[in-house]
């Protein structure tokens, strides 16, 4: 599919850059060369009339990508994803793309399901609604199921949406491909990684069996999480591209007369938001990296409930301790540990002075510090600290990054829904407890445990280890003796005691 029959769909799209006065945008924000703007020029303008207009009512550049289409709208929200790769003030305005388009008819999608899971949809579901919300990937209708009454929402993927987004994803690769050629400065950018990342990304969310295992995981891990809900997945009535899960009754998050109106305390719903996703970041390493107002709903019970689970953050569990630390010494403000922790963790390089880069990171925490509770924000402190760790040759973590960007847009969150929120206030005792149960002399003990119980699993191949390691420092083949015996019989009661020790410890501590 890659090749020359993809330039077409590169001049569309120029055409339209250029006519909506997006190509501009772009290329300030890459501070593109003068040999990259003239042949974006050559290839933008004298096709511009054959370009789509969009809604003049946007800013340029979500205009033309909404005009473009599917493909174009999810790679837009990708990149706000990256502030990394577009810049800070790019991806704020990627950040407000909207997939919204017109629905299909609901005869289609009564087809796709019945074609996907091979029933007859009367003979499962009472009712069938219209759509009830159409993005660019998929829509939403409303159902009953027969059996039990209950009601469901039937998410269905768009028909031929595949191969629409296997097409734009091939000119993407072309277009990547030749900015590297014609301007090899942005190879610092990888952008044949980002189109790969993308195109992973798309793969994904193309597949609803995967976003159904991501919900499953994700409301097994927040199942203890007091007033915070996944809805349940029907797996007999999901598959490839149809998933069916629990109706989830309330007001969106973004509907603040609502919440009003059903008597839910803004405030509390602000602090639980965010201290949500902290707990979750922090405890679980697994996250909702798309946790926007339109993906949260409040129940009329006051439970927080997340929904579209296409996008989600991983990160490890020695990344969340250096993260947590991190944050916690900025609510200290103990900006020399701060420093050290960058320096343990390797993201800044060994021959960088230490107390400089405490000193610059001072300059980052203070002037936050200093403003008025509802005026500090976390987002602020992150996006200053990316920059600094920039200047001192850190190198761009995409998980951290993720989860910077989630950060932000949790943050946008709890402040839409209560102004005078303190960001600081309400992250201190999700922080405060993660680092007392993971940093300190019982979070030592349990990895050791950890240790123990897997050095346990090699006990029984101890002794072969051994005479393997004996054969190769030159002993020749051991002869079967008594004292090769009474050896072997050694390791495999030292295996056996690591196996008892490991297991005990985990027992007591875990």
């Amino acid at each position: 599919m890659r090749g020359p029959h993809n330039i077409w769909r590169l001049v569309r799209t120029g055409a339209t850059l250029e006519r909506t006065g997006a190509m501009r945008v772009v290329l300030d924000a890459f501070g593109a060369p003068a040999h990259l703007r003239l042949v974006a020029r050559i290839l933008g303008w004298p096709f511009a009339p054959l370009g789509m207009k969009g809604d003049p009512s946007m800013p340029p550049l979500t205009r033309a990508l909404t005009a473009l289409g599917p493909a174009y709208i999810k790679f837009g929200q990708l990149l706000s994803t990256r502030p990394d790769v577009v810049g800070d003030d790019l991806a704020a305005q990627l950040s407000v793309l909207q997939d919204k388009l017109p629905p299909f008819p609901v005869e289609v999608a009564k087809a796709e399901v019945a074609r996907e899971l091979g029933l007859d949809v009367d003979t499962v579901f009472t009712e069938f609604s219209g759509p009830v919300a159409a993005a660019s990937i998929a829509q939403v209708h409303c159902a009953r199921l027969v059996e039990t009454g209950e009601r469901v929402a039937v998410k269905v993927l768009r028909p031929r949406i595949e191969r629409a987004f296997r097409k734009d994803v091939d000119a993407f690769y072309l277009a990547a491909s030749m900015i590297e050629i014609l301007s090899p400065s942005s190879r610092r950018l990888r952008p044949m990684d980002v189109i790969r990342h993308f195109e992973g990304v798309v793969k994904g969310e193309l597949d609803l069996r995967l976003e159904s295992s991501a919900a499953a995981e994700f409301a097994a891990t927040t199942a203890r999480d007091k007033g915070f809900r996944v809805p349940a997945i029907h797996w007999m009535l999901s598959g490839r591209r149809i998933m069916t899960l629990e109706w989830v009754d309330g007001a969106a998050m973004s509907d603040l007369a609502a919440i009003d109106a059903a008597g839910h305390d803004r405030g509390d719903l602000a602090r639980r938001v965010l201290q949500d996703f902290l707990r979750q970041a922090l405890r679980d390493g697994y996250f909702h990296a798309d946790m926007h107002q339109g993906n949260l709903k409040v129940a009329p019970d006051g439970d927080i409930v997340a929904m579209d689970f296409g996008i989600m953050g991983r990160i490890d569990d020695y990344t969340r301790r250096v993260y947590a630390e991190i944050l916690y010494g900025f609510i200290r403000r103990d900006y020399r540990r701060v420093a050290e922790v960058h320096f343990e963790a390797g993201y800044v390089p060994a021959d960088r002075d230490i107390d400089e880069f405490a000193r610059a990171l001072r300059a980052v925490g203070e002037p936050i510090f200093g403003m008025d509770a509802t005026r500090i924000s976390m987002a602020r402190l992150l996006n200053y600290l990316f920059e600094v760790t920039e200047r001192f040759g850190m190198e761009t973590r995409t998980e951290l990054i993720l989860l910077q960007r989630t950060m932000v847009v949790v943050e946008g969150v709890a402040r839409s829904l209560d102004p005078h929120i303190n960001i600081w206030d309400v992250a201190r005792p999700v922080v405060e407890d993660y680092i007392a149960k993971n940093i300190g002399p019982k979070a030592l003990a349990r990895d050791l445990a950890r240790t123990l119980q897997v050095m346990a699993r090699f006990g029984p191949l101890l002794p072969g280890m051994v005479e393997q390691a004996l054969i190769r420092h030159g002993h020749g083949k051991l002869p079967e003796s008594k004292s090769l015996v009474w050896t072997r019989t050694v390791w495999a009661l030292a295996g056996a005691a690591v196996a008892l020790a490991g297991a005990a410890v985990a027992h007591l501590l875990i």
